[in-house]
C-alpha cells in the first residue's frame, strides 16, 4: 500500500485503474458492483488504503464536489462530514473559539494551533456529531497531520481529498487496523458535461448542474432590508452549496462560515426547516452553561456523551436524569434545563443565515426560521405567495435574496 502524498500532475501518470470491483452494491445481496468510467478511460481516483463500498463512493464523490466548490467560492480551505449521501455537517477553515474547541471535544488538543484545514473538519463534524457517526469525510485540500490526528480519533467510514502528507497517512493507516477506507482523487479531474443513471432498467441523462454559486446570484434582495454583509453572502453561499449536493427537499442553516442544522430528504418543505433549526437549536444549546457544565463519568466516550447531551436538552431529558439512570453517565445529577431556560437561551442566537433549496410555498417557514435566530434568507422564489413570505421577513428586519434557481438533488 502507498503511503506518499502525490500532488504532482507527473506524479499521477501511476493512476491506471479502469474499475473497481465492489462487494457489493447498496446492499449485501446486490451482486455484482463495480465503479468504472463509459468512455472507458481511467478513474480519476487511487485508492490508497481499505476498500470502499458502494455507498461510501456516493458519498464520496458527493461530498467531493461540495468541498471543492465552497474553496473555489470563498477561496478558504473547506471540510464536509457525509452520511448517507447528504452532508451532516460543512464548513470553513475560520478558527475555532474556546467554547466550540471544548463542545466539538478537541479541547484536550493543542486546538489554538490547528492547520485551517482541521479547523474545518472539526467545525463540520461538530455541528451535529450524532448525524456525524460513522462518517464519510471530504477534504477540499491535502489532508495534513493536523486533520489526520482528528480523523483517527473520531467513527469514521473513509476520507477523500486531492492528496495526504506522509505524517497524514502513516495516522489514517492506523485506523480500522489498518483498513480505513482513504480516497485520492486528482484535483484536475473535470467530469463530462452530460451525466446519466439508470431506474428500472430506463436511462436518465441530463447536463450537469455546473451553476456557480457567486455574488451574482444572490443581488435580488426583495425585502426592506437590503443589507447584506460580507459575512452573510459567505454563509448563504456555504448553505447554497451545501443544498446542492443534500437530498431534496432540503434547507440549510449557517453561521459563521459553517452549516449548523441540515434538514434533507422531507417531502414537506416546512418540516426540512423544522428538523434543519432543531438541529441548529441543538448547536446553540450545547454551547449553554447548563450543558458545558455537565460532569461526565470519565469512563464515557465522546459518543455515550452526544447521546446524553442530545436527550439532556430535548423534551424525553427524564430519560437520563431518572434514579439508576444519571449515575451511568454523570458525577453529579444535573438539574433540568428547563423549557423557560433553554428559550431564553435560543433567543442569544442571532445573524443566522439559511438557505433551502427552493421556493418557499408559505410564510410558515420564515416564522419557523426565526426561532431559531435567522436573519438572512437566500431562497430561488417563485410562489404564488412570494409576498407573503416576503411580508413575513420585513416583520421581522430579515434580509432576503431571491437566487431564481432550484438546487435539487437526488
Amino acid at each position: 500500500m502507498r503511503k506518499h502524498c502525490w500532488q504532482n500532475r507527473e506524479e499521477r501518470s501511476f493512476w491506471q485503474m479502469k474499475e473497481f470491483e465492489l462487494k457489493y452494491g447498496c446492499n449485501p445481496n446486490q451482486k455484482p458492483a463495480k465503479i468504472f468510467m463509459e468512455d472507458g478511460s481511467d478513474l480519476p481516483i487511487e485508492i490508497l488504503c481499505g476498500r470502499p463500498g458502494y455507498i461510501n463512493f456516493l458519498d464520496a464523490f458527493n461530498s467531493w464536489q461540495l468541498v471543492k466548490e465552497i474553496k473555489e467560492a470563498l477561496g478558504m480551505p473547506a471540510a464536509t462530514s457525509f452520511k448517507h449521501v447528504s452532508p451532516a455537517g460543512a464548513a470553513v477553515g475560520l478558527p475555532l473559539t474556546e467554547t466550540q474547541a471544548k463542545i466539538y471535544w478537541v479541547d484536550d488538543m493543542d486546538w489554538k494551533n490547528f492547520s485551517p484545514l482541521a479547523c474545518a473538519y472539526a467545525r463540520a463534524r461538530g455541528a451535529d456529531r450524532m448525524s456525524s457517526f460513522g462518517d464519510f469525510i471530504a477534504l477540499s485540500d491535502v489532508c495534513d497531520k493536523d486533520t489526520a490526528r482528528l480523523i483517527k480519533r473520531e467513527v469514521s467510514d473513509g476520507v477523500i481529498a486531492p492528496g495526504y502528507t506522509d505524517e497524514a497517512i502513516e495516522l489514517l493507516m492506523q485506523k480500522k487496523k489498518g483498513n480505513y477506507n482513504i480516497i485520492q482523487i486528482d484535483p484536475s479531474y473535470v467530469p463530462a458535461p452530460i451525466e446519466h443513471k439508470q431506474v428500472y432498467g430506463i436511462t436518465f441523462e441530463q447536463g450537469r448542474n455546473e451553476l456557480p454559486i457567486n455574488d451574482e446570484l444572490l443581488s435580488n434582495i426583495v425585502t426592506k432590508n437590503k443589507d447584506l454583509p460580507e459575512s452573510a453572502k459567505n454563509d448563504m453561499k456555504i448553505a447554497l452549496i451545501t443544498l446542492k449536493y443534500t437530498q431534496s427537499n432540503s434547507v440549510c442553516y449557517v453561521k459563521n462560515g459553517q452549516a449548523i442544522g441540515i434538514g434533507a430528504g422531507q417531502q414537506s418543505r416546512v418540516h426540512c426547516t423544522r428538523l434543519a433549526g432543531q438541529k441548529a437549536d441543538n448547536w446553540y444549546l450545547r454551547q449553554a452553561p447548563q450543558v458545558l457544565n455537565l460532569q461526565f463519568v470519565d469512563s464515557l466516550g465522546r459518543a455515550d456523551r452526544d447521546n446524553a447531551i442530545d436527550v439532556y436538552i430535548g423534551d424525553e431529558y427524564e430519560d437520563v436524569l431518572r434514579e439508576g439512570e444519571w449515575q451511568k453517565r454523570f458525577k453529579v445529577k444535573p438539574p433540568v434545563f428547563t423549557r423557560e431556560e433553554k428559550r431564553a437561551w435560543l433567543d442569544g442566537n442571532t445573524d443566522v443565515t439559511l438557505g433551502s433549496d427552493a421556493f418557499f410555498p408559505f410564510s410558515d417557514n420564515v416564522e419557523r426560521a426565526k426561532k431559531s435566530g435567522v436573519k438572512y434568507i437566500a431562497q430561488p422564489g417563485g410562489s404564488v405567495r412570494d409576498d407573503h413570505v416576503i411580508s413575513t421577513c420585513d416583520k421581522y428586519n430579515m434580509a432576503m435574496a431571491f437566487t431564481g434557481i432550484r438546487l435539487f438533488h437526488h
